[in-house]
């Protein structure tokens, strides 16, 4: 089974390179960040086409996510509130669209889109820090539901420096400071693994190249795009895999998809036998 995450930055803008891309590598499931439109809008004909049903939350210009799946889904929950219906925090967060989770195959598919933070003195880094420990809340409501958990996304923050093209510059600083790090940490404590730290541990593995300065040309980029599995699932995990080359399309996303492989669902253990 592979899962997929890509913030598509606008999926009626990057459309055709969002099915062209489905088409060609076909994962049971791509999760969608930052797809910029109200529910009523969404393109799901473009990808029912292909075989993939769609579970959305999004909203006008900003925001938003989905879950493109060819397998059933199941039990959609939208924001925070899904799971902690009286966080008044939790509600509150959700005037944006940055949480959407599902099952699919037996496994809770979560999908993500982190608050940027914008600055250090920004109200946006304040909001920032919020969303994620409210984001620690709700994980914990959700470990007690008992399904295996994928958490996929545009988290907005590189974990350490090996994550960051010029880390001596960019540590400390926005996506990369000590604040969102431990939040970050929180969020996963002893439960929750990057699981292309699973199969790469060196630098120079990006997924996030900014538009400006010429960031892809020069190869500046940031991995700012996880994947991270729970204890059960982390034995099933054969790859993780950050498709790069779909940066250097014509006026394309400023992230590339990453994809994890998962040997799952576990075949039966159990042979068929006479009964004595």
């Amino acid at each position: 089974m592979r899962i997929a995450s890509w913030n598509v930055n606008s999926v009626r803008t990057r459309l055709e390179q969002v099915r062209q891309w489905l088409a060609a590598e076909q994962p049971e499931v791509l999760c969608l960040q930052e797809t910029k439109v109200a529910d009523e809008l969404f393109p799901h004909d473009a990808f029912r086409d292909l075989g993939y049903s769609a579970a959305i939350s999004g909203q006008k210009a900003y925001n938003g996510v989905a879950i493109l799946s060819r397998v059933p889904v199941e039990d959609v929950q939208v924001g925070f509130s899904a799971l902690l219906p009286g966080d008044a925090e939790a509600i509150e967060l959700e005037d944006q669209k940055r949480v959407i989770s599902a099952r699919i195959e037996g496994l809770r598919v979560l999908d993500l889109y982190v608050p940027n933070g914008s600055s250090l003195k920004s109200e946006k880094y304040a909001y920032k820090l919020a969303w994620l420990a409210c984001l620690r809340r709700y994980l914990t409501a959700q470990e007690r539901q008992g399904e295996p958990l994928v958490m996929v996304g545009d988290f907005n923050i590189a974990p350490e420096a090996r994550d960051l093209h010029d880390p001596e510059r960019l540590t400390g600083g926005i996506m990369a400071s000590d604040a969102e790090r431990q939040a970050l940490a929180g969020v996963l404590g002893e439960r929750l693994i990057d699981a292309f730290r699973l199969f790469e541990s060196e630098a120079g593995h990006w997924s996030w190249w900014d538009y400006r300065t010429g960031a892809w040309e020069r190869d500046r980029g940031w991995r700012i795009d996880h994947v991270y599995l729970d204890h059960d699932l982390q034995a099933c995990a054969t790859g993780c895999v950050i498709h790069r080359a779909v940066r250097g399309n014509e006026q394309p996303s400023d992230h590339a998809p990453v994809v994890v492989h998962l040997d799952w669902p576990p075949a039966d253990d159990e042979e068929e036998g006479e009964e004595f």
